[in-house]
């Protein structure tokens, strides 16, 4: 069952700058379980905004901020034509002064700040929040999960990429013993992001801490599945994750709520 949904644009003022981001919540008036959405490389754009209200009108209020705020406001960089693998390729070629400016310190750093300010609106219930993500985005709300344990209930990462890196001091399997929350991990079988060494290590991590998580391989998916602006959308995939997605929520929330 879904409801009405009131979507707008906002500025978080922050230490860095300011991000621009995506506000949706249920038009009810009623405070709702907040969830933070940390996008693809890609950014926000008209199908993250779609994203975020499908989420927020299953019940709840969803931040999608623009971590490259730094950079500019989004899109930070235009869309790259799917088509041409030139115009992909000069895209990233691009970002990557972007991506390299949001550090693993800085992006601990605004996620603290972006859980606050959820947690601030009078749109949101009290207690524990959720995050979710997707590719690089599955990255931080893996490592938002465990560097602030005791505000985070949920998390869950779509397509993430590299989070069993041992080469990587940002990979969330090295944190694996902070995490408190339940995790939902979806993996894409066709991702070189995340190859089967990895999702064994990573699975290996979450064991030994003991840690509450479910983590699957999409069959027939690559990486970014759910996006569909981009030549990777699988719509099967994409819905299966809604599903998936709103399984951990509402199991999460109806949970803490007793």
């Amino acid at each position: 069952m879904t409801s009405p949904v009131t979507f707008e644009q906002i500025d978080l003022s922050l230490p860095d700058g300011t991000a621009d981001s995506y506000f949706a919540h249920p038009d009810d008036g009623a405070r709702h379980p907040g969830v933070l959405f940390f996008m693809d490389a890609y950014g926000l754009r008209p199908w993250l905004r779609e994203m975020v209200e499908t989420i927020a009108a299953h019940g709840y209020t969803v931040l999608a901020p623009n971590i490259f705020y730094r950079s500019g406001r989004a899109p930070v960089v235009p869309m790259p034509d799917q088509s041409d693998p030139d115009a992909h390729a000069a895209f990233f070629a691009a970002l990557s002064p972007m991506r390299a400016a949001l550090t693993p310190e800085k992006a601990i750093e605004d996620a603290n700040a972006y859980l606050d300010r959820l947690a601030a609106s009078e749109f949101v219930i009290p207690g524990l929040l959720a995050t979710t993500g997707y590719c690089m985005g599955g990255r931080l709300a893996l490592r938002t999960a465990a560097a602030f344990g005791g505000q985070v209930a949920a998390a869950a990462s779509f397509h993430g990429g590299y989070l069993a890196a041992d080469d990587r001091s940002d990979s969330p399997h090295h944190d694996a013993a902070s995490m408190t929350a339940e995790l939902f991990i979806a993996h894409a079988d066709q991702d070189g992001s995340m190859p089967p060494d990895q999702i064994e290590r990573l699975e290996a991590a979450l064991d030994t801490a003991n840690v509450r998580y479910t983590s699957v391989v999409y069959p027939d998916a690559p990486h970014s599945f759910t996006m569909r602006d981009t030549a990777a959308f699988r719509e099967d995939a994409y819905e299966r994750h809604l599903r998936d997605l709103f399984a951990l929520l509402d199991r999460t929330f109806r949970t803490t709520a007793e």
